[in-house]
């Protein structure tokens, strides 16, 4: 039985862990506390673990409930310094994505980690999604031989895009924007498939719609005069749980969790363009854009033997489909398609796999499924160096990326 403590009691700290670990693996995982700057949305979490005890001082958990392992899901900017402080004090870390948000940030976990001789795990739940999962699989078995490019296209849709845009992500301080925040994820699965280190980035990226772009805009959407002709208009008080977790909690660090998505201070990009080249020689075309009128992604791999198709919608019209293809096009002019059935679990079944291999340590791991530092670090740099692409208007190496 392993003890843990929680860094950052966030909404993915409670549904992801929290309240899985006390319904589903109480036999393996003791649940002994929980940290965060915001007393109230902590207490909501320790009250659905059963009460556990809540901590306004990181350091004093640590010495309080002496765990085994710390979650770490705070705000992203945050992530360095509760992982080096749970790796100084003796415990291992479970590590939500993104690793951190920047080259520097990086080198500090990997310094302590290997200092320490401690393990980090980065959560890369889309490894684990077996639609994911089964592409890896095929490749592994070499039906397209070897790999050549990919293309990757992502897209979010104007609900779950736009709530970047609200959040304390919109600001590239906090999460490093949606090339670090949210496409480690892609550039992580591009890296697992392709088992290839990244080298050269470019990158471009703008904003065409969020932010300045809007025609009006508020200070946020509770009580804006703007409420009855704003399209992207949120009643934070209509839901008990954002009443709750957010509104209610305001008072004790400032949140606001309901932002304009027009505020003319964002920063971060809704419009992104990356390029990658790999030790290999494959090369990587990827885009992000957070207005789509569908979410989903679409990918292309092409290699000596062949080509596959995939693609995952997550809403509009083929969103409700049962069934998922991959379609594998061989140099003998055949069409072969695979057909799965869709995962209706979160995120499309990876949490819940992710969280038992995490959580019972001895299931095998025959495709290399749970993340750690390496890994971690190579999708974030794909990220940073392409903000630091787009800033500059250069290419740059991975290598010059993280030697600064």
């Amino acid at each position: 039985m392993k003890r843990y403590v929680f860094a950052g009691a966030s909404s993915r700290a409670l549904d992801m862990y929290a309240v899985n670990m006390v319904q589903k693996y109480s036999d393996c995982a003791a649940l002994a506390g929980v940290y965060d700057i915001n007393g109230t949305r902590a207490g909501i979490l320790g009250k659905s673990c059963g009460g556990i005890p809540v901590y306004g001082d990181f350091d004093r958990m640590i010495s309080d409930c002496k765990p085994d392992r710390v979650i770490v899901t705070s705000i992203d900017s945050t992530h360095h310094i509760y992982t080096v402080k749970a790796l100084e004090a003796g415990c291992d870390v479970i590590l939500e994505k993104p690793m951190a948000i920047d080259a520097a940030k990086l080198k500090e976990i990997l310094d302590a980690e290997k200092r320490t001789g401690r393990r980090v795990s980065v959560t890369f739940n889309c490894r684990f999604i077996p639609y994911v999962a089964r592409i890896k699989e095929m490749l592994l078995e070499g039906v397209i031989g070897e790999i050549y490019n990919i293309d990757f296209e992502w897209m979010l849709d104007t609900s779950h895009g736009a709530d970047y845009f609200r959040r304390w992500h919109r600001y590239m301080k906090n999460s490093g924007g949606l090339l670090v925040h949210k496409a480690t994820h892609h550039f992580d699965i591009i890296n697992w498939w392709l088992d290839e280190d990244p080298e050269l980035v470019f990158a471009s990226g703008t904003r065409r719609f969020y932010g300045d772009c809007g025609k009006f805009r508020g200070n946020r959407c509770h009580k804006c005069r703007f409420s009855d002709s704003c399209r992207f208009y949120w009643d934070i008080t209509a839901g008990d749980f954002s009443r709750r977790f957010y509104f209610e909690a305001e008072k004790e660090d400032g949140y606001i969790r309901d932002g304009c998505v027009f505020a003319s201070d964002i920063d971060i990009y809704d419009t992104m363009s990356v390029n990658v080249k790999y030790s290999g020689g494959a090369l990587l075309s990827y885009s992000l854009n957070a207005y789509s009128p569908y979410e989903g992604w679409k990918a292309s791999i092409n290699g000596s033997g062949g080509r596959i198709e995939a693609e995952i919608y997550q809403s509009g019209s083929k969103a409700a489909e049962p069934i998922q293809q991959i379609r594998l096009y061989n140099r003998n002019n055949e069409i072969i398609t695979e057909e799965m059935i869709k995962d209706g679990g979160v995120h499309g079944g990876g949490d819940k796999r992710l969280l038992k291999m995490i959580l019972e340590d001895s299931i095998p791991d025959p495709l290399g499924q749970l993340a750690g530092t390496r890994a971690g670090a190579m999708s974030v740099a794909i990220g940073a160096a392409a903000n630091k692409s787009i800033k500059e208007g250069r290419a740059l190496t991975i290598g010059e990326l993280l030697d600064e």
